[in-house]
């Protein structure tokens, strides 16, 4: 081939298109060889030309000559593999269409003959630098240069090191994970005589809801256009497109006939967005987001009543990036009482002598003496450390202490410290305290209602709203969550020096404690937050807000579950497309399609970066190397410290293109420490999402697939049966959907036991409907011959000595019944100004007692029980015992669910990710209290679900 006038524009754009001039040309072929060994299109016709060309020293013209060959047959073979599907990255058939949707294997195999070939090319990227990993969160206006580069260009090789499979199949680091135990059929009411696996269960009916979520996606869509194209017809149709202005969509999320908010066409987000209006240099940005501005109010709507005036639901204006209120006043905060020193007589010990402490570093060592019995944080190794690193920090500061005699002792080793008289000082006024009589404490909870009265509501836009948390936090021991690096170091004492105060500019500012100022007055009308002030320990900002029943608040909720609604509409192609780019030439593009994968299935947290003094949690987009385990043909095992430093340890089943993916980001050189995505990150995710629907995230997504999920299994429930099989079947219901989208939580320290208590609340149920029956032989004998021997039988499980151990408790429970009576009518009587009994009263009433235990003795003996109640009766005893076996079934029920929701987190399934409104349609269609569902606090945060919506709302 010569250099030919036909090949100047060529030649012309291949070197614009890497950027080199002809003396570059050597590095451009060792660049395209590479790429010639990563994807599977290696002609022998290349390979030749370049190995042989490298082997020379070649000429301007053999280079031109070369290079316009190699692109002719790059060309040719892309825009032919383009036409079947997107190129290759193995021979095996890697579509997505017999994907069982992303259901934890914890619980059982799902059975699958899929090969998985070796990948064929390793996913390297630049070495990362520093604790950050070399992560860069831009603006969402900087271009991402480095996610353009082809996969082509960003292949690093290893010539040295052999290709191995067999990393990707060791264990995490020697950390071996406990695996959760099986999900029961049972735990999801189903029943167990099934052969089929419980995963292959959940995983068919996950993909059905997925196809019912396509196909109502279309159908919204094409409703959309349809009235979109009936729109032109109109006699708007005469005026110019740029000047046609869209009508503002008004919901209140009640789904009417005929005018359905999922009719509407969406509005398509820009790829840009604006700049977040920042004022200050401060955290308090992060309280803007998501709050809706409160209306103001005309002076003819001052007059409506209280019920119109709260119904904020039925405006759905935008309220983000606008002003929340026009006028606000407060109060201000409420600060900790100062320390009050220790009796003299109570010390902590150090090597066996009584210490004397200088008061700020006795009040440090209160904080560890008082939670002795917290054995779960004194005897962390971590907390133990932390604590008395921060506690020498004071000794050293306020000069350690002194002994009886005056003379300094020095407190250097942690194991010569005892803290036992503190622990028993606090447990002494603990016992005070619980002692006080009920007027006592009615009086002291008066006088704090009192005190505090004036910090507990605010007026937002001339509305009276409750403040959630007023209160300054107390020093003392930071605690954390899971295993927290800084468990055990000191939060110190909040000053109203750190404190900044946000209010109306009209409104009077609240007085600070005397001798002290505010850090700062501010009024912010785009914030939602009245105080704010960051803490020691993590650098993190403590904001005071509105109460969750606030309309505030109510609103954020509104907002967050509406977005959720919006994503339904758009889910297919969102799905359609990560699909699609799994097999993606770009390596940027394709670690960007395996996270929303694995955020859209698996319900795994997005994840931000962290600095070197944060605890090391990970979320999808900061998985490391060690994080991810695989194992042939396609399942992955996570295991890494979540939010709140929580532990997430799954086992999974993948689609093996993603199990492909995931093999080739974990190739050599990569090692312990690396990231897997190490092209991605969740600003440039969050980014690519907002293309799909204005405000979209990854974290909306485990929103809408437990809304979704939930409202699929509600719409084809049949809930019969008394109100307790109701919930049940509710909760079975939630449960499914917690074990779909991995909402789940560790066993409390404390299950087992709590366990064996209604274990034993039942038993003693069973026992006095045993007692009963038995009342009822001694009444008719000839009952036993009627109803058979095994009727009247003790119950499985209680033998004689349980009755004994039972008995003992019964008599003594009489007697705390009885000495709570005397004690209650004795704090009456002195109310009132009368006389109090004398203890001999006291002794008489326990005489009942005495005879409760003589029976009791006798019946065990005699082997029956004398009948009781006022004209005992068969028919009586019958009835009696009817009620007894509803209580013992509602006992087992609620037993059978506390059993099966030990490791599933229904709380936050229930409170955080499903729409409050699904719960309202349940409560409302199979006529089930609302209150069986949300306590008195969830009721008044979500008093806007259950006010807005009847049984026929659609999600």
């Amino acid at each position: 081939m010569s250099d030919s006038e036909d090949d100047k524009p060529l030649i012309k754009a291949l070197t614009f298109s890497f950027g080199l001039d002809f003396e570059q040309f050597t590095s451009t072929f060792i660049t395209l060889r590479q790429h010639l060994e990563v994807v599977p299109y290696c002609f022998s016709s290349a390979s030749l030309i370049l190995r042989s060309f490298l082997a020379t020293s070649p000429s301007q013209l053999d280079i031109l000559s070369s290079i316009s060959h190699l692109h002719l047959l790059h060309t040719t073979y892309t825009s032919t593999a383009r036409s079947n599907e997107r190129v290759k990255m193995d021979d095996t058939d890697t579509s997505m269409t017999d994907l069982n949707p992303g259901v934890s294997v914890r619980n059982g195999p799902i059975d699958d003959d899929m090969d998985v070939d070796a990948p064929t090319t390793n996913g390297n990227g630049i070495k990362r630098k520093s604790s950050m990993n070399g992560k860069s969160y831009k603006d969402a206006t900087e271009s991402e240069d480095e996610d353009d580069v082809p996969l082509t260009k960003r292949r690093r090789t290893s010539k040295n090191k052999a290709s191995s499979d067999s990393e990707d199949d060791q264990p995490l680091a020697k950390k071996t994970g406990r695996k959760p135990p099986k999900v029961t059929a049972q735990q999801i009411g189903e029943e167990d005589d099934s052969d089929i696996p419980l995963t292959k269960k959940l995983a068919k009916e996950k993909a059905v809801i997925e196809k019912k979520a396509e196909t109502q996606a279309k159908a919204i869509r094409a409703k959309a256009n349809k009235t979109a194209v009936k729109a032109e017809d109109t006699d708007e149709s005469d005026v110019p497109l740029k000047k046609k202005v869209a009508p503002k969509k008004k919901t209140n999320g009640v789904k009417k006939e005929g005018s359905s908010d999922d009719d509407k066409p969406l509005k398509k987000a820009p790829a840009k967005r604006a700049a977040t209006k920042s004022q200050s240099a401060t955290p308090a940005a992060s309280a803007k987001k998501g709050k809706k501005a409160t209306k103001e109010e005309s002076p003819e709507e001052k007059e409506e009543d209280d019920e119109e005036q709260y119904r904020w639901w039925e405006d759905t204006a935008k309220g983000d990036g606008t002003k929340k209120w026009s006028t606000l006043e407060h109060n201000g905060v409420v600060f900790p009482p100062e320390y009050e020193p220790l009796p003299k007589n109570v010390k902590m010990r150090y090597d066996g002598v009584p210490v004397t402490l200088h008061p700020e570093a006795e009040e440090v060592a209160t904080f560890f003496g008082g939670m002795l019995n917290s054995t779960h944080n004194v005897e962390n190794p971590t907390f133990i450390k932390n604590f008395f690193g921060d506690f020498k920090e004071y000794l050293d500061r306020t000069g350690h202490g002194t002994n009886a005699k005056g003379e300094k002792v020095k407190i250097l080793k942690f194991e010569k410290c005892d803290f036992k008289p503190i622990f028993e000082h606090f447990e002494a006024e603990r016992a005070k305290k619980k002692a006080m009589t009920t007027a006592e404490k009615k009086a002291a909870k008066a006088e704090k209602d009192e005190a505090e009265a004036p910090f507990m509501f605010c007026l937002w836009d001339g509305r009276k709203q409750k403040v959630g948390n007023f209160r300054v936090e107390p020093p003392g021991l930071f605690r954390g969550r899971g295993e927290h690096p800084k468990t055990g170091k000191v939060k110190t004492r909040v000053k109203p020096e750190q404190v900044t105060i946000n209010i109306g500019e009209e409104a009077t500012v609240p007085a600070p404690p005397e001798g002290h100022k505010w850090k700062e007055v501010r009024h912010d009308n785009e914030g939602t937050w009245l105080a704010m002030w960051q803490e020691n320990v993590n650098g993190n900002y403590k904001y005071v807000m509105l109460a969750a029943n606030s309309d505030v608040k109510g609103q954020s909720d509104f907002k967050k579950f509406e977005k959720a609604r919006e994503l339904k509409k758009h889910i297919d192609k969102i799905r359609k497309d990560y699909q699609r780019e799994l097999k993606d030439e770009l390596m940027a593009n394709r670690q960007r399609a395996t996270a929303v994968y694995l955020i859209d299935q698996f319900a795994l947290r997005a994840g931000n970066e962290k600095g070197d003094d944060e605890a090391d949690t990970v979320g999808c987009c900061s998985l490391k190397f060690e994080n991810v385990t695989l194992k042939p043909p396609n399942k992955v095992v996570f295991d890494f410290l979540g939010k709140d430093s929580i532990r997430f340890y799954d086992e999974v089943d993948v689609d093996p293109q993603v199990f492909k993916n995931l093999k080739i980001f974990k190739k050599a050189p990569k090692k312990d420490g690396d990231e897997i995505f190490d092209r991605l990150t969740t600003s440039a995710l969050n980014k690519h999402l907002s293309n799909y629907m204005q405000g979209l995230t990854a974290k909306v997504f485990r929103t809408y697939n437990a809304s979704w999920t939930m409202a699929r299994l509600l719409q084809d429930m049949k809930a019969v049966g008394t109100h307790a099989e109701k919930v049940k079947a509710y909760n079975d219901a939630n449960r499914k959907v917690a074990i779909l989208c991995n909402h789940k939580r560790t066993v409390a320290a404390g299950h087992a036991a709590q366990m064996e208590k209604v274990q034993d609340k039942i038993d003693a149920v069973k026992y006095q409907q045993y007692r009963v029956k038995q009342m009822m032989l001694a009444l008719d004998s000839k009952q036993k011959k009627k109803k058979g021997a095994d009727w009247f039988a003790l119950p499985e499980g209680l033998d004689e000595e349980w009755m004994k151990k039972h008995h003992e408790d019964l008599v003594e429970q009489e007697r705390q019944k009885i000495t709570k009576k005397f004690e209650k009518d004795n704090e009456k009587l002195k109310a009132d100004g009368e006389k109090e009994m004398k203890p001999k009263e006291l002794d008489e009433r326990l005489e009942v007692a005495t005879e409760l235990e003589k029976k009791l003795k006798n019946e065990l003996k005699t082997k029956k029980v004398e009948p009781e109640g006022k004209g005992p009766s068969v028919e009586k005893y019958e009835g009696q015992i009817e009620k007894l076996t509803a209580r013992i079934n509602n006992m087992e029920l609620q037993a059978e669910d506390r059993e099966s929701n030990k490791e599933v987190a229904l709380g936050t399934s229930k409170i955080n990710y499903i729409d409050p409104r699904l719960t309202v349609v349940f409560s409302k269609k199979f006529d089930v209290p609302i209150e069986k569902f949300f306590s008195k606090t969830l009721r008044e945060k979500f008093a806007w679900a259950i006010a807005s919506v009847e049984e026929d709302w659609e999600f």
